[in-house]
């Protein structure tokens, strides 16, 4: 119920949640924006210096033989990712918004498969058997 009553309210264009104030230990408000933020490194100072724990908890190892598929994308693997990018989001580093890489699935499909396939052929995806590795690429002309 709440959260339909802060969002009519949002809709309505009137909409502040109310700040809750930054208390010092004893649990009075601090007032002052200076104060509120010395209280906040004093916290998080505590928070993140404290001992470790006499009676640590006894976690058992995770298991690291996961079986995983290691061989380079399929064309249908690259066409369904290519279909899950959304529409209106920035660019990334390459400079291509999605729309540019959904304008023609097929030869978008086929040029990030070569791609993957030389970067697959030149081993520099590894796989040792129980442990994943990858050396840096080095960014050359295609």
């Amino acid at each position: 119920m709440k959260q339909l009553h802060d969002t009519t309210k949002k809709l309505s264009g009137k909409y502040s949640k109310p700040e809750r104030p930054v208390k010092d230990k004893e649990g009075k408000p601090i007032t002052e924006i200076q104060q509120q933020c010395n209280r906040w490194v004093e916290y998080f100072e505590e928070l993140l210096n404290r001992p470790s724990p006499m009676n640590p908890p006894d976690i058992e190892a995770a298991h690291t033989d996961i079986p995983m598929d290691v061989n380079p994308p399929t064309k249908e693997e690259i066409r369904m990712a290519i279909r899950q990018i959304k529409n209106g989001k920035a660019a990334g580093l390459d400079n291509l918004p999605a729309e540019a890489l959904k304008s023609d699935i097929e030869v978008t499909t086929n040029i990030l498969y070569l791609l993957f396939k030389r970067i697959w052929g030149r081993n520099n995806c590894r796989w040792t058997g129980k442990k994943g590795t990858s050396s840096r690429f080095q960014r050359k002309e295609i």
